[in-house]
């Protein structure tokens, strides 16, 4: 390890290392990118050793060292494929691009084993991926278990990789549809803070926070939906991710003060607010007739990882999402393109 990368906690430094092309990967297709828990993990079962000697994540490592990381080979699954139907946008052998619907929670947690997207693949695929480890085969990313649309799953581990460091380095296209209430000053802009998790709510994330990651949200206004005396009551955007942290566009959204349509957790009024008084009737009833949050991830593009071609996809939002639109359609200047 070169100098320039010396003098810093071993699982801080390690992962800069690597990202810079410093080191030689053995075998060939070890991973090429791995996030820092990952290797606090690897770490902490004697996974990763510097001269020779298991070390700590504190560890400060010197120029010269020698770092060995050794990856454990996947883990069998242990969950059962359940039948479930799967709008599928894209296959081959290396990955797989799907129209998630809202509702459905993307993999297994320790409170939720069954039921989920993942056990549907299971039934769809014969391999998938087993980087992501037992409860998260095949999954590089992921959205809300409320929110619609795009999701690249990967087959194997070679592509997994690969579309790993897709996704760190940035090189991947994601807009999301948003219906929201009020509307933004401006027509297009930018949102770029930190975002960390709420500290008087551990299950929300927010911006008001002192230490967290960086996300960046670029936003354009599609159209506003105004009631009689010409005041915005809606507003639907389009919302491109240059970041991908958790909640980060519905964050991002409520910062600028156009909540999602739906959201149960950020923004959600009471029936006696303003804002959702303000929304017509017809409005009201689609608004409640949703799952969740009205967000919808509409295009989704990236390289292939193994044959490089760029690959582009538009999901169709889900019906109760066009019904939303519907019904606001008639407060707005442009006519709904699905």
């Amino acid at each position: 390890m070169n100098s320039e990368f010396a003098n810093d906690r071993a699982d801080r430094l390690i992962p800069r290392a690597m990202a810079s092309g410093e080191g030689r990967l053995e075998p060939a297709d070890a991973p090429i990118s791995f996030s820092r828990s990952q290797l606090q993990r690897l770490i902490e079962e004697g996974g990763v050793t510097v001269d020779g000697k298991s070390i700590e994540s504190k560890t400060k490592l010197r120029g010269g060292s020698r770092v060995i990381i050794e990856f454990p080979a996947p883990k069998p699954l242990a969950l059962t494929p359940e039948n479930r139907a799967l709008e599928i946008l894209f296959e081959d052998e290396q990955i797989l691009v799907l129209n998630k619907p809202p509702g459905l929670t993307v993999h297994p947690s320790a409170t939720q084993t069954q039921g989920t997207l993942v056990h549907a693949l299971l039934h769809h695929v014969k391999d998938l991926s087993g980087i992501g480890g037992v409860l998260r085969p095949g999954i590089v990313h992921r959205i809300d278990k409320d929110t619609s649309g795009a999701l690249v799953i990967t087959k194997t581990d070679l592509a997994h990789r690969h579309l790993v460091e897709a996704f760190s380095r940035h090189n991947i296209e994601r807009a999301y549809w948003a219906l929201c209430y009020a509307a933004p000053r401006q027509l297009e802009g930018t949102v770029d803070t930190l975002i960390g998790r709420n500290p008087k709510d551990r299950k929300k994330m927010s911006t008001q926070v002192k230490a967290g990651r960086r996300a960046v949200t670029h936003y354009r206004l599609i159209d506003v939906y105004k009631d009689s005396k010409a005041n915005p009551f809606a507003s639907w955007m389009e919302a491109r991710l240059e970041t991908g942290r958790t909640h980060q566009v519905r964050v991002h959204l409520t910062a600028l003060g156009c909540s999602l349509l739906g959201d149960p957790t950020y923004g959600t009024p009471t029936q006696k607010q303003a804002k959702w008084i303000s929304l017509p009737p017809e409005v009201q009833s689609a608004v409640t007739a949703l799952p969740g949050q009205a967000l919808h991830a509409r295009v989704l593009g990236f390289d292939h990882p193994i044959t490089g071609k760029r690959l582009r996809f538009e999901a169709a939002p889900p019906s109760e999402f066009k019904t939303l639109l519907e019904a606001l359609a008639p407060y707005g200047t442009t006519e709904p393109r699905l």
